[in-house]
């Protein structure tokens, strides 16, 4: 397996390669009116270097979310930054608004051929740097720039290399176009991998990409971070979410396409604009997404000795974690986390051998409320906490968000449980907990899409019935 070093780029990403062929290509009387964007990150930074080479004037419209040092980042290469909006769908009008009263150019981040034809430079490198067999490109997903230049590079010069594209879970707005056999909107995007975080594949990548592209595959969460720490261990670099995301997903191919082992597969290393805080994120859940990690609820009797059997039973296996609160007189709900040495099927023997054991368990490693917020609560049960409905959040991280949340809902229902977490991202997580009665249900659901916070109802979900 062979990495496409674009972490390597000036603006650490290869955002660079389009926004300098876009601008390279504009007359001298376009440039001369100055070019204007709308991006949280890495489309911004190449705009701004590549006006600042070719001497236009760049305006970057960027949500007020973003985080300050990208914010930073762009003004030191002497762009105009204008912050507008929470997400990146506002910040694009307002550019796009911008752009028509100003007379400047729009610098679209994918939908435009010369930004495609940029990108495309990269497989022009990758042919030339390996010029031996290449069984397959491996290729993070967004809007589908990247995807659109690579795959129209390779059909022509190795027709004979899978090019395939690899999306977040989440976020799989291309795989959602090659379904419907055109770019559809998504219902709603995940936010982690920042960079890939687009609801609509763009028209021209997609009609450029959707006959050559071999496949188009997905990556969760865990293997994203464990891609990271891949990365990191081969290179001492740092990836961001979408530059580790093609490594993710090629795992994951070559776990079911075993026969490939042995062939020469390319992986693009996209970017490596992290903020230092998100790692703490990415290093809770790589061992999972490594499968070197496996977290349980187990019910074990409330008596002297508990906990030495329920070890015992676990064999010869390190306790990563282990988390309790006396609740319960008879009985004991224990939340732990056991290292693995055989991915996925140790974790199915595990959950055997306790059952075998007489215990009460259930695997919480796929549980995102589990990884997310209950292994970081304290307390217990609240027998007071009627009618309870928890929900998980996604918050703007800018100054009022949550002043908004309380001031929207706070006063009808009561809060009865509240978990916030910061990850260095442009948004919080956050699980809550309110009283509802049933007959007020769905007011309280309107009222949550009316406040326009991502949010899932949780309130069946095993880890919290469990433990809160």
């Amino acid at each position: 397996m062979l990495l496409k070093r674009e972490d390597l780029q000036p603006v650490f990403s290869f955002k660079l390669r389009g926004a300098y062929n876009k601008l390279a290509n504009l007359t001298p009387e376009a440039r001369a009116r100055g070019v204007i964007a709308a991006s949280a990150g890495n489309h911004a930074q190449g705009v701004a270097l590549a006006a600042a080479h070719l001497g236009a004037q760049a305006t970057i419209v960027m949500p007020t979310t973003t985080p300050s040092i990208k914010v930073d980042a762009v003004r030191a290469l002497g762009a105009a930054v204008v912050l507008h909006g929470d997400s990146f769908d506002q910040a694009r009008a307002q550019a796009t608004t911008l752009a028509e009263a100003s007379g400047a150019v729009f610098v679209h981040p994918f939908d435009d051929l010369d930004v495609i034809a940029g990108q495309g430079t990269i497989a022009m490198e990758i042919v030339r740097q390996h010029p031996g067999p290449i069984h397959a490109v491996f290729v993070p997903v967004g809007g589908g720039g990247l995807l659109a230049g690579i795959a129209a590079y390779l059909s022509y010069v190795r027709p004979d290399t899978k090019v395939i594209g690899v999306e977040p879970e989440d976020a799989a707005c291309f795989l959602a176009a090659m379904d419907a056999g055109a770019p559809v909107t998504i219902a709603s995007v995940g936010l982690f991998v920042d960079g890939c975080a687009v609801a609509r594949a763009g028209d021209l990548p997609f009609a450029i990409a959707a006959p050559l592209v071999h496949e188009i595959i997905t990556a969760n969460t865990d293997e994203i971070c464990a891609a990271i720490k891949d990365i990191f261990d081969d290179t001492r670099s740092i990836a961001e979410p979408a530059g580790a995301l093609a490594v993710a997903g090629m795992k994951r191919w070559v776990d079911a396409h075993p026969e490939v082992r042995g062939e020469t597969l390319i992986a693009i290393d996209s970017g490596a604009n992290m903020n230092f805080d998100r790692l703490r994120h990415v290093s809770e859940r790589a061992e999972i997404g490594e499968a070197r990690e496996a977290i349980f609820a187990v019910a074990i009797p409330e008596r002297p000795g508990a906990f030495r059997a329920f070890c015992e039973t676990l064999g010869p296996r390190s306790v990563t974690e282990f988390n309790y609160r006396f609740a319960d007189a008879a009985q004991a709900h224990v939340f732990v986390g056991v290292a693995l040495r055989q991915g996925r099927p140790e974790r199915e023997q595990i959950v055997a051998a306790l059952r075998g054991g007489g215990y009460e368990v259930h695997d919480l490693t796929d549980n995102e409320v589990a990884k997310l917020h209950v292994r970081h609560m304290v307390g217990g049960k609240a027998p007071a906490a009627t009618n309870e409905v928890v929900c998980r959040f996604e918050f703007p991280e800018r100054p009022g968000a949550l002043l908004n949340f309380l001031t929207r809902l706070s006063g009808h229902w009561n809060i009865s449980t509240f978990h916030y977490r910061n990850h260095g991202a442009a948004y919080g997580r956050v699980l809550c907990g309110m009283q509802v009665a049933e007959s007020d249900r769905a007011a309280f659901f309107e009222a949550l899409t009316e406040l326009g916070y991502p949010f899932t109802d949780e309130t069946d979900n095993t880890a919290y019935r469990i433990f809160l």
